[in-house]
Protein backbone atom coordinates (compact mmCIF):
# COMPACT_ATOMS: atom_id res chain seq x y z
CA UNK A 1 0.00 0.00 0.00
CA UNK A 2 2.87 2.35 0.78
CA UNK A 3 4.52 1.78 -2.57
CA UNK A 4 1.34 2.33 -4.47
CA UNK A 5 0.62 5.49 -2.54
CA UNK A 6 4.06 6.96 -3.32
CA UNK A 7 3.83 6.35 -7.09
CA UNK A 8 2.63 9.37 -9.11
CA UNK A 9 -0.74 9.09 -10.73
CA UNK A 10 -0.75 8.36 -14.44
CA UNK A 11 -3.70 9.16 -16.63
CA UNK A 12 -4.30 5.97 -18.53
CA UNK A 13 -7.36 7.07 -20.38
CA UNK A 14 -10.14 4.85 -21.53
CA UNK A 15 -7.84 2.30 -23.18
CA UNK A 16 -5.57 1.97 -20.18
CA UNK A 17 -2.46 3.39 -21.91
CA UNK A 18 -0.41 6.41 -20.77
CA UNK A 19 -1.55 9.65 -22.34
CA UNK A 20 1.31 11.98 -21.32
CA UNK A 21 4.38 9.93 -22.49
CA UNK A 22 3.73 8.96 -26.11
CA UNK A 23 2.95 12.43 -27.44
CA UNK A 24 6.34 13.66 -26.23
CA UNK A 25 8.23 10.91 -28.13
CA UNK A 26 5.99 11.28 -31.13
CA UNK A 27 6.50 15.04 -31.17
CA UNK A 28 10.29 14.58 -30.98
CA UNK A 29 10.25 12.09 -33.87
CA UNK A 30 8.06 14.42 -35.92
CA UNK A 31 10.47 17.30 -35.38
CA UNK A 32 13.39 15.06 -36.32
CA UNK A 33 11.69 13.95 -39.54
CA UNK A 34 10.82 17.54 -40.42
CA UNK A 35 14.42 18.63 -39.91
CA UNK A 36 15.60 15.74 -42.07
CA UNK A 37 13.17 16.69 -44.84
CA UNK A 38 14.21 20.34 -44.65
CA UNK A 39 17.88 19.35 -44.82
CA UNK A 40 17.17 17.13 -47.85
CA UNK A 41 15.23 19.91 -49.58
CA UNK A 42 17.94 22.50 -48.94
CA UNK A 43 20.63 20.06 -50.11
CA UNK A 44 18.69 19.28 -53.30
CA UNK A 45 18.20 23.00 -53.91
CA UNK A 46 21.93 23.60 -53.41
CA UNK A 47 22.80 20.79 -55.81
CA UNK A 48 20.45 22.29 -58.42
CA UNK A 49 22.10 25.70 -58.00
CA UNK A 50 25.55 24.13 -58.26
CA UNK A 51 24.53 22.43 -61.49
CA UNK A 52 23.41 25.80 -62.82
CA UNK A 53 26.82 27.22 -61.93
CA UNK A 54 28.69 24.31 -63.53
CA UNK A 55 26.49 23.96 -66.64
CA UNK A 56 28.26 26.70 -68.68
CA UNK A 57 31.59 24.98 -67.98
CA UNK A 58 30.35 21.45 -68.63
CA UNK A 59 31.91 21.09 -72.12
CA UNK A 60 35.30 22.29 -70.90
CA UNK A 61 35.04 20.12 -67.78
CA UNK A 62 34.09 17.04 -69.82
CA UNK A 63 37.02 17.41 -72.21
CA UNK A 64 39.39 18.19 -69.33
CA UNK A 65 38.24 15.03 -67.54
CA UNK A 66 38.73 12.98 -70.70
CA UNK A 67 42.24 14.35 -71.22
CA UNK A 68 43.07 13.80 -67.53
CA UNK A 69 42.07 10.13 -67.78
CA UNK A 70 43.96 9.65 -71.05
CA UNK A 71 47.17 11.27 -69.87
CA UNK A 72 47.14 10.14 -66.23
CA UNK A 73 49.96 7.63 -66.95
CA UNK A 74 52.06 10.48 -68.36
CA UNK A 75 51.44 12.53 -65.21
CA UNK A 76 52.43 9.61 -62.99
CA UNK A 77 55.70 9.10 -64.88
CA UNK A 78 56.54 12.78 -64.67
CA UNK A 79 55.81 12.85 -60.94
CA UNK A 80 58.31 10.02 -60.40
CA UNK A 81 61.01 12.10 -62.07
CA UNK A 82 60.13 15.67 -61.02
CA UNK A 83 58.83 14.89 -57.50
CA UNK A 84 56.58 17.97 -57.63
CA UNK A 85 52.93 17.42 -58.68
CA UNK A 86 52.33 21.02 -59.70
CA UNK A 87 55.38 21.24 -61.96
CA UNK A 88 54.66 17.79 -63.41
CA UNK A 89 51.06 18.82 -64.14
CA UNK A 90 52.26 22.02 -65.82
CA UNK A 91 54.64 20.05 -68.04
CA UNK A 92 51.89 17.53 -68.85
CA UNK A 93 49.50 20.30 -69.88
CA UNK A 94 52.21 21.81 -72.10
CA UNK A 95 52.85 18.48 -73.82
CA UNK A 96 49.12 17.82 -74.27
CA UNK A 97 48.71 21.32 -75.66
CA UNK A 98 51.35 20.64 -78.29
CA UNK A 99 49.65 17.36 -79.24
CA UNK A 100 46.29 19.08 -79.66
CA UNK A 101 47.24 22.55 -80.89
CA UNK A 102 49.67 21.61 -83.67
CA UNK A 103 47.25 19.39 -85.65
CA UNK A 104 44.37 21.78 -84.95
CA UNK A 105 46.33 24.78 -86.22
CA UNK A 106 47.37 22.84 -89.31
CA UNK A 107 43.78 21.91 -90.15
CA UNK A 108 42.49 25.44 -89.48
CA UNK A 109 45.19 26.95 -91.73
CA UNK A 110 44.41 24.54 -94.55
CA UNK A 111 40.67 25.19 -94.29
CA UNK A 112 41.08 28.97 -94.32
CA UNK A 113 43.44 28.89 -97.32
CA UNK A 114 41.35 26.47 -99.33
CA UNK A 115 38.10 28.25 -98.48
CA UNK A 116 39.52 31.56 -99.68
CA UNK A 117 40.78 30.00 -102.90
CA UNK A 118 37.52 28.17 -103.47
CA UNK A 119 35.39 31.28 -102.94
CA UNK A 120 37.53 33.29 -105.38
CA UNK A 121 37.39 30.52 -107.96
CA UNK A 122 33.61 30.09 -107.76
CA UNK A 123 33.06 33.82 -108.05
CA UNK A 124 35.41 34.02 -111.05
CA UNK A 125 33.70 31.08 -112.77
CA UNK A 126 30.22 32.53 -112.34
CA UNK A 127 31.17 36.04 -113.45
CA UNK A 128 33.05 34.88 -116.56
CA UNK A 129 30.34 32.48 -117.67
CA UNK A 130 32.74 29.54 -117.89
CA UNK A 131 30.37 27.44 -115.78
CA UNK A 132 27.72 27.76 -118.50
CA UNK A 133 30.04 26.48 -121.20
CA UNK A 134 31.17 23.60 -119.01
CA UNK A 135 27.62 22.53 -118.32
CA UNK A 136 26.42 23.10 -121.89
CA UNK A 137 29.13 20.69 -123.01
CA UNK A 138 26.96 18.01 -121.42
CA UNK A 139 23.95 17.62 -123.79
CA UNK A 140 21.83 15.90 -121.17
CA UNK A 141 22.14 18.90 -118.88
CA UNK A 142 21.08 21.48 -121.50
CA UNK A 143 17.36 21.54 -120.47
CA UNK A 144 18.34 21.90 -116.84
CA UNK A 145 20.69 24.78 -117.68
CA UNK A 146 17.97 26.57 -119.63
CA UNK A 147 15.50 26.13 -116.79
CA UNK A 148 18.00 27.47 -114.25
CA UNK A 149 18.88 30.48 -116.41
CA UNK A 150 15.24 31.44 -116.74
CA UNK A 151 14.54 31.35 -113.02
CA UNK A 152 17.84 31.96 -111.24
CA UNK A 153 20.45 34.68 -111.62
CA UNK A 154 23.39 32.57 -110.56
CA UNK A 155 26.01 35.36 -110.56
CA UNK A 156 23.67 37.50 -108.48
CA UNK A 157 23.04 34.61 -106.11
CA UNK A 158 26.77 34.03 -105.67
CA UNK A 159 27.36 37.74 -105.06
CA UNK A 160 24.56 37.83 -102.49
CA UNK A 161 25.90 34.71 -100.81
CA UNK A 162 29.38 36.24 -100.68
CA UNK A 163 28.03 39.39 -99.05
CA UNK A 164 26.09 37.35 -96.50
CA UNK A 165 29.19 35.34 -95.67
CA UNK A 166 31.09 38.59 -95.20
CA UNK A 167 28.35 39.92 -92.92
CA UNK A 168 28.44 36.69 -90.94
CA UNK A 169 32.18 36.99 -90.40
CA UNK A 170 31.65 39.05 -87.24
CA UNK A 171 29.49 36.48 -85.42
CA UNK A 172 31.81 33.74 -86.64
CA UNK A 173 34.80 35.54 -85.15
CA UNK A 174 32.92 36.00 -81.89
CA UNK A 175 32.03 32.30 -81.90
CA UNK A 176 35.65 31.45 -82.55
CA UNK A 177 36.68 33.66 -79.65
CA UNK A 178 34.18 31.84 -77.44
CA UNK A 179 35.61 28.50 -78.55
CA UNK A 180 39.10 29.79 -77.81
CA UNK A 181 38.02 30.75 -74.29
CA UNK A 182 36.54 27.28 -73.81
CA UNK A 183 39.75 25.75 -75.11
CA UNK A 184 41.84 27.72 -72.60
CA UNK A 185 39.40 26.84 -69.82
CA UNK A 186 39.75 23.16 -70.67
CA UNK A 187 43.50 23.26 -70.15
CA UNK A 188 43.09 25.38 -67.01
CA UNK A 189 40.82 22.71 -65.49
CA UNK A 190 43.08 19.96 -66.82
CA UNK A 191 45.99 21.31 -64.78
CA UNK A 192 44.08 20.98 -61.51
CA UNK A 193 42.59 17.61 -62.42
CA UNK A 194 46.09 16.26 -62.98
CA UNK A 195 47.68 17.90 -59.97
CA UNK A 196 44.89 17.30 -57.44
CA UNK A 197 43.46 14.04 -58.76
CA UNK A 198 44.29 12.09 -55.58
CA UNK A 199 42.68 14.66 -53.28
CA UNK A 200 39.62 14.84 -55.54
CA UNK A 201 39.20 11.06 -55.55
CA UNK A 202 39.60 10.95 -51.78
CA UNK A 203 36.94 13.63 -51.30
CA UNK A 204 34.63 11.79 -53.69
CA UNK A 205 35.08 8.57 -51.72
CA UNK A 206 34.32 10.35 -48.45
CA UNK A 207 31.07 11.80 -49.82
CA UNK A 208 29.97 8.61 -51.57
CA UNK A 209 27.63 6.19 -49.74
CA UNK A 210 29.33 3.29 -51.53
CA UNK A 211 31.98 1.15 -49.89
CA UNK A 212 35.55 1.00 -51.16
CA UNK A 213 35.05 -2.05 -53.38
CA UNK A 214 31.91 -0.63 -55.00
CA UNK A 215 33.54 2.76 -55.49
CA UNK A 216 36.63 1.22 -57.07
CA UNK A 217 34.47 -0.78 -59.47
CA UNK A 218 32.43 2.29 -60.43
CA UNK A 219 35.49 4.49 -61.00
CA UNK A 220 37.13 1.78 -63.08
CA UNK A 221 34.08 1.60 -65.30
CA UNK A 222 34.09 5.38 -65.74
CA UNK A 223 37.75 5.24 -66.80
CA UNK A 224 36.97 2.44 -69.25
CA UNK A 225 34.04 4.45 -70.63
CA UNK A 226 36.16 7.52 -71.29
CA UNK A 227 38.98 5.50 -72.84
CA UNK A 228 36.57 3.52 -75.03
CA UNK A 229 34.76 6.66 -76.18
CA UNK A 230 37.92 8.58 -77.04
CA UNK A 231 39.70 5.68 -78.72
CA UNK A 232 36.49 4.72 -80.52
CA UNK A 233 36.13 8.28 -81.79
CA UNK A 234 39.74 8.34 -82.99
CA UNK A 235 39.34 4.95 -84.70
CA UNK A 236 36.18 6.05 -86.51
CA UNK A 237 37.82 9.33 -87.55
CA UNK A 238 40.80 7.42 -88.95
CA UNK A 239 38.50 5.14 -90.97
CA UNK A 240 36.56 8.13 -92.31
CA UNK A 241 39.75 9.89 -93.34
CA UNK A 242 41.06 6.72 -94.99
CA UNK A 243 37.86 6.18 -96.96
CA UNK A 244 37.72 9.83 -98.01
CA UNK A 245 41.39 9.89 -99.01
CA UNK A 246 40.99 6.71 -101.08
CA UNK A 247 38.08 8.24 -102.99
CA UNK A 248 40.09 11.42 -103.60
CA UNK A 249 42.91 9.27 -104.99
CA UNK A 250 40.56 7.20 -107.16
CA UNK A 251 38.92 10.33 -108.62
CA UNK A 252 42.31 11.92 -109.34
CA UNK A 253 41.90 14.82 -106.92
CA UNK A 254 45.10 16.51 -105.74
CA UNK A 255 46.81 15.68 -102.43
CA UNK A 256 44.60 12.73 -101.36
CA UNK A 257 46.90 11.91 -98.43
CA UNK A 258 46.75 15.47 -97.11
CA UNK A 259 42.99 15.75 -97.42
CA UNK A 260 42.50 12.31 -95.94
CA UNK A 261 44.42 13.48 -92.86
CA UNK A 262 42.38 16.68 -92.72
CA UNK A 263 39.13 14.69 -92.93
CA UNK A 264 40.32 12.44 -90.10
CA UNK A 265 41.01 15.41 -87.86
CA UNK A 266 37.72 17.10 -88.75
CA UNK A 267 35.78 13.89 -88.13
CA UNK A 268 36.76 14.12 -84.46
CA UNK A 269 34.73 17.36 -84.20
CA UNK A 270 31.02 16.49 -84.26
CA UNK A 271 29.93 19.95 -85.43
CA UNK A 272 32.17 19.82 -88.51
CA UNK A 273 32.98 16.39 -89.88
CA UNK A 274 34.58 15.11 -93.07
CA UNK A 275 31.88 16.64 -95.29
CA UNK A 276 33.58 20.02 -94.84
CA UNK A 277 36.27 18.68 -97.21
CA UNK A 278 34.48 16.36 -99.64
CA UNK A 279 31.45 18.60 -100.28
CA UNK A 280 33.49 21.56 -101.69
CA UNK A 281 35.58 19.03 -103.65
CA UNK A 282 32.39 17.73 -105.27
CA UNK A 283 31.39 21.29 -106.19
CA UNK A 284 34.78 21.89 -107.80
CA UNK A 285 34.47 18.66 -109.79
CA UNK A 286 31.08 19.76 -111.06
CA UNK A 287 32.39 23.19 -112.06
CA UNK A 288 35.33 21.62 -113.89
CA UNK A 289 32.99 19.60 -116.08
CA UNK A 290 33.04 16.29 -114.20
CA UNK A 291 29.49 15.93 -112.89
CA UNK A 292 29.78 12.14 -112.83
CA UNK A 293 32.78 12.28 -110.51
CA UNK A 294 30.99 14.88 -108.40
CA UNK A 295 27.96 12.60 -107.97
CA UNK A 296 30.23 9.66 -107.10
CA UNK A 297 32.01 11.72 -104.46
CA UNK A 298 28.72 12.98 -103.00
CA UNK A 299 27.27 9.47 -102.88
CA UNK A 300 30.43 8.05 -101.32
CA UNK A 301 30.58 10.83 -98.76
CA UNK A 302 26.93 10.56 -97.72
CA UNK A 303 26.39 6.80 -97.89
CA UNK A 304 29.81 5.50 -96.79
CA UNK A 305 31.88 8.16 -95.01
CA UNK A 306 28.88 9.76 -93.33
CA UNK A 307 27.15 6.61 -92.12
CA UNK A 308 30.26 4.74 -90.98
CA UNK A 309 30.28 6.96 -87.89
CA UNK A 310 26.82 5.85 -86.73
CA UNK A 311 27.56 2.22 -87.52
CA UNK A 312 31.12 1.74 -86.31
CA UNK A 313 31.30 4.00 -83.24
CA UNK A 314 28.56 2.23 -81.19
CA UNK A 315 30.09 -1.14 -82.06
CA UNK A 316 33.58 -0.14 -80.91
CA UNK A 317 32.39 1.66 -77.78
CA UNK A 318 29.79 -0.96 -76.86
CA UNK A 319 32.26 -3.82 -77.26
CA UNK A 320 34.77 -2.19 -74.91
CA UNK A 321 32.08 -1.34 -72.35
CA UNK A 322 30.23 -4.64 -72.76
CA UNK A 323 27.08 -2.73 -73.70
CA UNK A 324 24.53 -3.52 -76.38
CA UNK A 325 25.06 -1.57 -79.59
CA UNK A 326 21.68 0.15 -79.19
CA UNK A 327 22.54 1.38 -75.68
CA UNK A 328 25.92 2.67 -76.84
CA UNK A 329 24.27 4.40 -79.80
CA UNK A 330 21.61 6.04 -77.60
CA UNK A 331 24.21 7.26 -75.10
CA UNK A 332 26.33 8.83 -77.84
CA UNK A 333 23.58 10.42 -79.92
CA UNK A 334 21.52 11.40 -76.87
CA UNK A 335 24.58 12.94 -75.28
CA UNK A 336 25.23 14.99 -78.40
CA UNK A 337 21.63 16.22 -78.44
CA UNK A 338 21.58 17.19 -74.76
CA UNK A 339 25.12 18.46 -74.18
CA UNK A 340 26.54 19.22 -77.62
CA UNK A 341 30.03 18.04 -78.51
CA UNK A 342 30.76 17.30 -74.85
CA UNK A 343 27.97 14.72 -74.97
CA UNK A 344 30.39 12.31 -76.62
CA UNK A 345 31.96 11.97 -73.18
CA UNK A 346 29.08 12.92 -70.87
CA UNK A 347 26.46 10.65 -72.44
CA UNK A 348 28.37 7.35 -72.13
CA UNK A 349 29.61 8.31 -68.65
CA UNK A 350 26.05 8.96 -67.45
CA UNK A 351 24.90 5.62 -68.84
CA UNK A 352 27.86 3.80 -67.28
CA UNK A 353 27.38 5.36 -63.83
CA UNK A 354 23.64 4.64 -63.89
CA UNK A 355 24.03 1.00 -64.91
CA UNK A 356 26.83 0.59 -62.37
CA UNK A 357 24.64 1.93 -59.55
CA UNK A 358 21.77 -0.34 -60.63
CA UNK A 359 24.11 -3.33 -60.50
CA UNK A 360 25.28 -2.33 -57.01
CA UNK A 361 21.68 -2.07 -55.79
CA UNK A 362 20.88 -5.42 -57.36
CA UNK A 363 23.87 -7.03 -55.63
CA UNK A 364 22.91 -5.54 -52.25
CA UNK A 365 19.32 -6.75 -52.56
CA UNK A 366 20.51 -10.23 -53.56
CA UNK A 367 22.65 -10.68 -50.42
CA UNK A 368 20.11 -9.16 -48.03
CA UNK A 369 18.91 -11.82 -45.54
CA UNK A 370 15.18 -12.60 -45.61
CA UNK A 371 13.06 -10.91 -42.96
Amino acid sequence: MKDSAEQPAVDTGAAGTPQNALPVDHDWESRKHIRTLVLMAVTAFGIALCYGLVAPFLPALAWALALAVLFAPLQQRLERVIKHPGLAALLSVALIGLIVVVPGSFVAQQLVVQFAKGAQRIQAETQSGDWQRLIEAQPRLAPLVAWVEQRVDLPGVVETLTSKLTAAAGPFVRGSAYQLIGFCLTFYLLFFLLRDRRAALLALRDLSPLNDAEMNRLLLRVDDTILATVYGTLAVAAVQGLLGGLMFWWLGLPAPLLWGLVMSLLAVVPVLGAFVVWMPAAVFLALEGSPGKALILIGWGMLVVGTIDNLLRPILVGKRLKLHTVLAFVSLVGGLILFGAAGLIVGPVILTVTTGLLEIWSARVAVRPPA
